[in-house]
């Protein structure tokens, strides 16, 4: 890869893996609600989920999925309904719980939800499926494809760590303010974090069934 393509490469992982989305917003909305451990802790488990992207890109089993749509569809409208869970969760949640009771929640259950946002976001599906084979040596044998793609997909994990890093930094300094207003602000984080799960779960099912 020449200098060009090698800046083109991470200014496009940095526009589309930066742009708003489940990971984003469970890293943020994490720490918005508990803190910034928590929201550090989502980051790191959003990109344990990309390790696992990436073991299967490098395997070759992204062709099996790009075989299959109804494979495609399913991941997307589990991942869809697994969000919904989490809306309906955070709105019905006691108000002395905090956002969806997350404020006492084990920083080991943060974990697996946000590897589980993760594996279950189209978003991340379609960027191993579409996006990163283009960076690829054309003609590469298989050895070779599989070197490359571990390569790639490790950068990718690494600008997205920073990334998350930064949406968990910055959610949790505006978690504060939520937090200092006492109950009228704990109201208010459960409606705004709830509504913004539901959102992107019909969002999600909706471009999936359309």
């Amino acid at each position: 890869m020449g200098i060009a393509q090698a800046l083109g490469f991470v200014g496009a992982t940095v526009v589309l893996v930066g742009m708003p989305g489940p990971n984003n917003i469970y890293i943020s909305l994490r720490s918005l609600a508990q803190g910034r451990r928590a929201g550090v802790v989502s980051a790191f488990a959003i990109e344990t989920g990309t390790l696992v992207y990436i073991v299967v890109a490098a395997l070759g089993l992204v062709a099996v999925v790009r075989a299959s749509p109804a494979i495609f569809t399913g991941i997307t409208l589990v991942g869809a309904a697994y969000l919904a869970v989490l809306g309906l969760k955070t709105l019905r949640a006691p108000a002395g719980e905090g956002v969806g009771g997350v404020r006492t929640a084990p920083l080991g259950r943060v974990f697996r939800e946000g590897v589980l946002v993760n594996l279950l976001n189209p978003k991340v599906a379609l960027f191993f499926l579409a996006f990163l084979p283009q960076f690829t040596s054309r003609g590469a044998g298989p050895v070779q494809l599989r070197n490359e793609m571990l390569l790639l997909g490790l950068a990718v994990l690494a600008i997205g760590l920073l990334l998350d890093l930064a949406y968990a930094v910055g959610a949790d300094a505006i978690g504060r303010r939520f937090r200092s207003q006492g109950r009228s602000g704990g109201r208010t984080q459960r409606l705004l974090v709830g509504g913004i799960y539901l959102t992107i779960a019909t969002v999600a099912a909706l471009g999936t069934l359309h």
